[in-house]
């Protein structure tokens, strides 16, 4: 089958830059998606968007040239809750990959079961209207009551302005990890009462972490990481940085490779790995962001 991507659709970056930055041994790409290929592993006919495909040879290739060991690959929107080309990904991967799945409903357990020997170790829960249709609460509050008979976990991805209708998910019987620091808005002090709360939020429940990724998503001011940029998106370092030091044993970071849904320009990810001591500035910090946390997070039983 053949897909048409979507118009304007920005191809992740082909040849990027070899880090300065040194990651730990054993560092986790914690955040990166698979797209298709389209023609093995068919977008869902409701995604919102068609992608460039994005295999899993090339996340491998890009893991490796950038010095990750390992991968948490996340279900991406544009495969709806056919979890295939996730499954296929950690299948291949040599032990090296977790994954985040999207599942409804009436998923059996024995589906639940086959991904687990796979490697899926949590669901995700998508909140960003323009990217999917809304799911009703309770049915996210009965999927993660079997999920955490598994031991698995749950993402939320939302926006900022979402959270206080989100604030009693912290009920859930699971960890609970926001992507990308729930999208703040870092045009506002990082003082302010709307990133106050965010704070707030992880302050009050154990249960839930934070991924400090996505810098080049949430950047209002830049500059972007291109053409050999060492300080970029400046604007997001202090957020990301006061959630890295508050709490870091809750924190996790990714690329975000192939960078769905980017408008404005599609980031060197060598350069992004380069923003890693920018927000964890001690190699403890790093540490617990790239290596302890994640390994306790997916790989219990080595850590």
């Amino acid at each position: 089958m053949e897909f048409q991507k979507t118009p304007g659709w920005l191809d992740w970056y082909a040849g990027p830059s070899k880090p300065r930055f040194k990651l730990p041994a054993g560092a986790v790409d914690a955040h990166c998606h698979v797209f298709g290929p389209g023609a093995e592993f068919p977008f869902a006919a409701e995604r919102k968007y068609t992608p460039c495909d994005a295999s899993r040879r090339q996340l491998f290739a890009l893991r490796d040239h950038l010095g990750f060991a390992r991968n948490v690959i996340v279900q991406a929107t544009c495969h709806g809750a056919d979890n295939r080309a996730m499954v296929d990904a950690l299948q291949h991967s040599d032990g090296k990959a977790r994954g985040i799945a999207t599942v409804r409903r009436d998923v059996s357990d024995a589906e639940l079961q086959a991904m687990h020997q796979a490697g899926v170790r949590g669901v995700r829960f998508n909140f960003v209207k323009r990217l999917v249709d809304f799911t009703p609460k309770n049915e996210l509050v009965e999927i993660a009551g079997r999920i955490a008979k598994l031991g698995w976990h749950v993402v939320i991805y939302f926006e900022q302005g979402d959270l206080p209708e989100l604030w009693d998910f912290t009920a859930l019987p699971t960890i609970i990890v926001v992507d990308h620091m729930g999208r703040p808005d870092v045009g506002k002090p990082v003082e302010g009462p709307e990133f106050e709360l965010f704070v707030k939020f992880m302050a009050q429940h154990a249960n839930v972490w934070s991924k400090v990724s996505c810098p080049e998503r949430l950047s209002v001011s830049g500059p972007p990481a291109r053409n050999g940029e060492q300080n970029p998106y400046r604007d997001v370092i202090p957020f990301a940085r006061r959630i890295v030091e508050t709490f870091p044993d809750r924190v996790l970071w990714g690329t975000d490779w192939p960078h769905p849904n980017l408008r404005d320009h599609m980031p060197d990810d060598g350069l992004l790995v380069d923003f890693i001591p920018h927000i964890a500035a001690t190699p403890e910090l790093q540490r617990k962001l790239l290596v302890d946390n994640p390994m306790r997070l997916y790989w219990p039983e080595e850590s």
